[in-house]
């Protein structure tokens, strides 16, 4: 009997166990989860068959950083630019808002960034910076209450791409995304970068849930406005001094 009450007990804690990886399997995905839906059909791939057909015209660009390598854009975040540049040559988007980190003086993604565009020959009159954009729920809060952005699409990578865009959302922009699939070239670099996306769903769900803050929330501006004017104007003019974002 002390045996057959042991084994009752040991049954009756295997089961917990279970029902406890159960739910946490569940609690594990259910931020991914929550992305996914939030951006169900508001995606595509760039350089698929038709891709840019189904991107429909916005005011804004919203590129997101990814990094400096020796003050250069980092290869992802370079990928991400020239799809925004594309964006803007097919007169998908009016303006970009390249949002990135700045916070400390040796280190300026959103002006690596700009002079990456200008490069490639994009205005500079359309082109605005976020220096504060040090998490994508940063960039979207501020792209939304600091420049005024109403509709966005936001440019990242394919990993990436469900959270950037139900972030936005979240934010109250209305928001199409465009990935780059970076597995073609940077495989090791894209899975290691989508595994990490486990935990900064679960960072972004709580963000939204417990309404994190903006380190730096304002003031507001009207640099994207007026970059989006100039573009309405002239959207094909050559580059002249154009707004910016202040710190």
């Amino acid at each position: 009997m002390p045996f057959a009450r042991s084994f009752r007990v040991s049954r009756t804690a295997m089961r917990r166990a279970y029902q406890a990886a159960v739910a946490l399997s569940v609690a594990a995905i259910a931020p991914l989860t929550w992305a996914w839906l939030g951006s169900d059909d508001r995606r595509v791939v760039a350089d698929t068959p038709g891709w840019l057909e189904e991107v429909p015209s916005s005011g804004t660009a919203l590129v997101l950083g990814a990094g400096l390598f020796s003050g250069q854009p980092s290869p992802m975040l370079a990928r991400r630019l020239d799809i925004a540049a594309e964006l803007y040559r097919a007169g998908k988007v009016r303006a970009l808002l390249l949002s990135g980190d700045n916070s400390r003086k040796d280190y300026d993604e959103p002006s690596a960034m700009r002079d990456y565009l200008l490069a490639r020959g994009v205005p500079d009159a359309v082109i605005v910076r976020d220096y504060a954009g040090f998490d994508t729920w940063d960039s979207c809060v501020r792209a939304r209450q600091v420049f005024g952005a109403r509709d966005v699409t936001v440019v990242t990578q394919v990993f990436h791409l469900p959270r950037a865009v139900t972030l936005c959302r979240t934010a109250g922009i209305e928001t199409f995304g465009v990935g780059d699939d970076s597995t073609k070239q940077w495989a090791a670099t894209t899975y290691a970068s989508a595994a990490r996306e486990f935990f900064a769903a679960a960072k972004a769900l709580g963000d939204v849930v417990f309404g994190a803050q903006p380190v730096f929330p304002g003031p507001k501006e009207t640099s994207l406005s007026e970059a989006q004017s100039f573009a309405q104007r002239d959207p094909r003019n050559g580059p002249q001094s154009g707004p910016q974002s202040g710190h």
